[in-house]
């Protein structure tokens, strides 16, 4: 049995365990929350380093893409560095390939008619081959990297726009604390449902981290589709509690619960066998073909 282990600075209160079986393999999959404690991340990874067949970090981004940029938070290196032996992905080469083939996936099975739509995507740094996809498809497309890392309430209202913030801001944003761009431990289950209303009631579809799309989300959210990654069972209750219409996660639901992008990515390299700087988009691509990787879809109003 192969085991992956996803160590997030995030709260403990969304661990996790799952057994799946891919391509004939058994996988020990679990999530390992820190509260926001960087330091006893590192010491997860070390003690399980080289006992574990890949890690994936959850809770923050090592890396943020823009255009054909790619810029690392310089802050979550010691985790990335804490293995010596046992690969260490963040999500990040899997967010490019997996939610692009997504967005195409759901206009070619007319699961959702994005022509038109407007949509917000609350960090598209994060999710940036997502956001081409959605613009390409013909959304009304704005992003919140403003809004929801530095709390400055204006939306980005093209990639463009986007990339020019990036090449100005990303060298001193990349060097600041983490939990200075993005929540932390118990902060990630704080929710603000009036600050940022206004922009939730813009848009027919919300998509990106769902920690971000939580924190600010307003109790009416009906008719609104979510396009997001990490669900738990408690999430999902809320989202139906809010009246959204449909969610819709990049990963499978796995035991009830839809885990990051990372720990996927994880599992991917684990599969490989190769280290995670050998594998290419194409690779990717690959074997979510051959485990016929399928999203998650559920009507919920």
């Amino acid at each position: 049995m192969k085991r992956v282990v996803s160590v997030s600075v995030g709260s403990s209160t969304r661990n996790d365990t799952a057994q799946v079986e891919i391509l004939g393999t058994d996988f020990l999959i679990e999530r390992i929350g820190t509260d926001g404690d960087f330091k006893k991340a590192v010491e997860i990874i070390q003690e399980l380093d080289g006992k574990v067949d890949a890690f994936g970090l959850g809770g923050l981004d090592v890396h943020l893409h823009c255009k054909n940029r790619k810029y690392t938070i310089r802050p979550a290196l010691p985790l990335i560095n804490a293995a010596k032996t046992t690969p260490v992905v963040d999500g990040s080469g899997l967010k490019n390939t997996l939610e692009r083939k997504l967005i195409d996936m759901l206009i070619k099975e007319q699961i959702v008619d994005f022509k038109g739509k407007k949509v917000l995507v609350v960090s598209g740094m994060d999710r940036f081959g997502m956001s081409e996809a959605l613009v390409e498809a013909g959304c009304d497309t704005k992003f919140g990297d403003l809004i929801f890392a530095l709390k400055v309430p204006l939306l980005i209202k093209n990639l463009n726009v986007l990339n020019i913030l990036a090449i100005t801001l990303m060298p001193i944003l990349s060097r600041l604390p983490f939990e200075v761009l993005y929540p932390t431990g118990k902060k990630q289950e704080q929710n603000n449902t009036s600050k940022y209303e206004k922009f939730y009631n813009y848009a027919d579809i919300i998509a990106g981290d769902f920690i971000y799309i939580k924190k600010y989300m307003p109790e009416d959210m009906k008719d609104k589709i979510i396009i997001t990654n990490t669900v738990t069972s408690k999430d999902l209750e809320e989202l139906k509690k809010r009246h959204v219409k449909m969610l819709i996660t990049s990963t499978p639901n796995l035991n009830g619960r839809s885990f990051g992008t990372n720990v996927m990515e994880a599992v991917l390299v684990a599969l490989s066998g190769k280290k995670p700087e050998e594998l290419t988009a194409d690779d990717y691509i690959d074997l979510l073909r051959k485990i016929d990787f399928k999203p998650r879809i559920e009507r919920l109003n």
